[in-house]
């Protein structure tokens, strides 16, 4: 990757990071499900009106926002409303490094190397200590959504590779549109019509900022730019940056939240990305020497 591709990929990481802690924040006053749909309404509209349609088949534009936004922020946002903490979230969603790795060997044949596999072993090992960890002093359900979360971001990383969309804007704009019905639906369904009414009438203004946060610096900034980048990079040169997400939201948390990880949480996370960087590496490297293929080359790793 080129100097100022990966400054751009640095910024990405400092925005989600410091996501985790936001939407927590934000979570006070707002049911997650709608929250989630509020969201994304922002982030489709008005752009949608203006972006033209990514190019590609719409279904892997649909594809992606179910994956990669309406299944990965479902299951984040009612994992942090069931009291996940927000720096141990940002830890636990980097799973999908190892998710995308598994999921891309199987759609892509992009087979792992001894390395990978090793990495993969490792981090596992790291993530069940961290989920055990956690488990012990707090109910394991909110983690296990989490893991939920990181599965799909994985599905939605391969469909976008797979696709090779290269409007990393404008694939995030118009795959917005599949998040806010079926949010709001579900919301209406589980919290009722009255708590909806309240939540958008009586906006806080911690709920209002939240949402510019998520939609302007989490959403159209990070996804605009990580989508471009995995257009045009093999996913081993993107993916590893994800390593700087938790601890910018640990430390985030730390400082907003007061929250500190126990030790044994600490020493799972740092097994954990130690496997995931084991994982990449390697298979960066590897994906370097072999010629890019053009765009829109289905299933061949750019």
């Amino acid at each position: 990757m080129s100097l100022r591709h990966s400054l751009l990929a640095v910024l990405v990481m400092l925005a989600w990071g410091g996501n985790f802690v936001v939407i927590d924040q934000g979570l006070d006053d707002v049911p997650p499900l709608l929250f989630l749909a509020v969201r994304f309404v922002l982030v489709a509209f008005p752009l949608v009106l203006f972006l033209p349609r990514p190019e590609g088949r719409w279904q892997d534009v649909v594809a992606v926002g179910t994956f990669m936004s309406l299944g990965q922020f479902s299951l984040l946002y009612l994992a942090l409303d069931l009291g996940m903490p927000a720096g141990l979230a940002s830890l636990v969603l980097q799973a999908q490094v190892i998710f995308t790795i598994v999921i891309a060997a199987v759609a892509l044949k992009e087979v792992p190397g001894r390395q990978q596999a090793l990495g993969a072993v490792v981090g596992t090992v790291g993530l069940v200590v961290v989920i055990v960890s956690h488990g012990v002093t707090s109910p394991v359900v909110p983690a296990l959504v989490m893991l939920g979360a990181a599965m799909s971001w994985a599905i939605g990383n391969v469909v976008g590779r797979r696709a090779g969309i290269a409007s990393g804007l404008s694939l995030v704009v118009w795959s917005a549109l599949v998040v806010p019905v079926p949010a709001l639906a579900l919301s209406l369904a589980v919290d009722g019509r009255a708590e909806v009414v309240r939540a958008l009438t009586e906006l806080s203004g911690t709920a209002v900022l939240s949402t510019a946060y998520t939609v302007f610096g989490a959403s159209l900034l990070g996804y605009g730019i990580w989508n471009t980048l995995l257009a045009r990079y093999p996913a081993g040169a993107v993916v590893p940056f994800v390593l700087l997400v938790p601890p910018v939201g640990i430390v985030t948390a730390w400082v907003v939240q007061g929250e500190v990880p126990t030790s044994s949480e600490v020493a799972g996370g740092v097994v954990m990305l130690l496997g995931v960087s084991l994982a990449t590496v390697r298979f960066s490297r590897a994906r370097r020497l072999a010629p890019s293929a053009p765009a829109g080359s289905a299933g061949v790793p750019r």
